[in-house]
């Protein structure tokens, strides 16, 4: 079948190199749609030599001619999407032209931030490990019916009355409740109405957009942030983002039916990693996950924090495929592995005298889980850059044989360092590139 309408999601819990393979695939790609989040993702693209990061902006953007759209289910901090969009001018051309937000997303503003820190703080070691941006407390009051939309900024007068209604909320929490300081109402009506002037010709209905452009036969490229396994209904809870992150986000938050998505892709690294609290059964609190993090540099492009690290686990993505029914897998960072003389794979957990293929969402149960490893022999060749699959080495062969096999997906990419070219591409997505 002729792939026209892919979505890319993250298979484990997030960081799993995403920005890369959404950047590449864009190359032939019409348009670029991101449907959840904020701006606590961050999506690393290097080209040329060049390094840029986004939040918010959809990574396909570096393509001059690809249309970005930001969707509802986005929650949209426009101080945030201001200086991305100053970082990334010098790179992609015409940037306001082709970037079009949703008049539906519901705006983070500076007291969300500000709740979210110091609830953070409040928590001191019972604290999830939210990036402290603000994106939980935009949602709940998304939920609640109470949040701020992209539309009301081209009405002045109801922009101003439910800014005042939510700041005198936000500063009564912060005052009353964790004794932080309060947000100035009027500095943030004045920044949005400034910011209505930059973001009303952006503005758009972008589930008519896109619907109209499947229609036209273009094709369409839905970009996840985080990972599966972050998932507010189906993730490590409370260990999770506060959105949705599988495929089923793509209706809910780019008001496109998933049953319109041709092809489902996860991005899954060659072994995993895990920021924050949370729940991880493959972790490695020794020299080798040291050596694993300081190979595959693995610190988040949004805030910088170090990243867990462990063996691949073949059980969670058994699982994220479950919920998402994966087509496909894209296997990122496979040269950081090079050089380990034995590299091991969880097959199974054990839960007391239990074996089970199978892993629980609750984050207690997880916590109890102990890995069964596989061993697979490593190989000493360098993999770093390899282009060809008949290129690697025989035991890296049998390692991504032994990684599909297990979770029960086809490969169809083979990630082999940072840049564009460092990439194996299978049949599946002959079409496509």
């Amino acid at each position: 079948m002729t792939i026209q309408t892919l979505a890319i999601v993250g298979g484990q819990w997030g960081d799993e190199g995403k920005g890369k393979i959404v950047d590449c695939l864009s190359a032939r790609t019409d348009a670029v749609v991101r449907f959840q989040g904020g701006h606590n993702a961050g999506h690393t693209l290097v080209s040329d030599n060049r390094k840029v990061v986004v939040h918010l902006i959809p990574a396909g953007i570096l393509h001059q001619h690809v249309r970005a759209f930001i969707g509802n289910g986005v929650v949209l901090s426009l101080d945030a999407l201001q200086k991305e969009m100053s970082s990334v001018a010098e790179h992609a051309r015409d940037l306001s032209e082709r970037l079009r937000i949703s008049e539906d997303c519901t705006l983070l503003l500076p007291s969300h931030a500000a709740l979210d820190q110091a609830r953070e703080s409040s928590k001191g070691k019972r604290a999830i490990g939210t990036t402290s941006r603000g994106i939980g407390p935009a949602y709940e009051d998304k939920i609640a019916r109470r949040g701020i939309k992209v539309h009301d900024l081209l009405n002045a007068n109801i922009l101003s009355e439910k800014v005042t209604v939510l700041l005198d909320y936000h500063n009564f929490l912060l005052s009353e409740r964790y004794g932080a300081p309060q947000v100035d109402a009027g500095d943030v009506l004045d920044f949005l109405s400034g910011a209505a002037e930059w973001v009303t010709p952006m503005i758009t209905d972008v589930s008519s957009d896109v619907s109209k452009l499947i229609d036209e036969g273009k094709r369409v490229l839905f970009e996840g942030a985080q990972g599966v396994l972050l998932d507010i209904d189906h993730g490590t809870y409370p260990y999770v983002t506060s959105s949705n992150t599988g495929t089923g986000a793509i209706a809910t938050g780019g008001g496109i039916p998933v049953s319109r998505v041709n092809h489902v892709m996860a991005i899954i690294k060659a072994y995993t990693t895990r920021v924050g609290a949370g729940p991880f059964p493959t972790e490695l609190n020794d020299e080798t996950g040291q050596r694993i993090a300081e190979r595959g540099a693995e610190f988040g492009a949004t805030t910088g924090r170090p990243r867990r690290c462990g063996w691949f686990d073949a059980v969670t993505v058994r699982r994220a495929h479950q919920l998402n029914d994966f087509d496909g897998v894209c296997i990122t960072k496979l040269d950081v592995l090079d050089g380990f003389d034995t590299i091991k794979i969880c097959t199974d957990y054990r839960v007391r005298d239990t074996v089970s293929n199978n892993m629980s969402c609750n984050a207690k149960n997880l916590g109890e889980c102990e890995p069964i490893y596989e061993e697979i022999p490593g190989w000493n060749e360098s993999t770093l850059g390899t282009t060809r699959y008949a290129d690697l080495p025989r035991n890296a062969k049998k390692y991504l044989d032994s990684i599909a096999e297990l979770c029960g997906v086809p490969i169809d990419i083979i990630s082999t360092g940072p840049e564009r070219k460092h990439t194996i591409f299978n049949e599946a997505l002959a079409n496509w590139i």
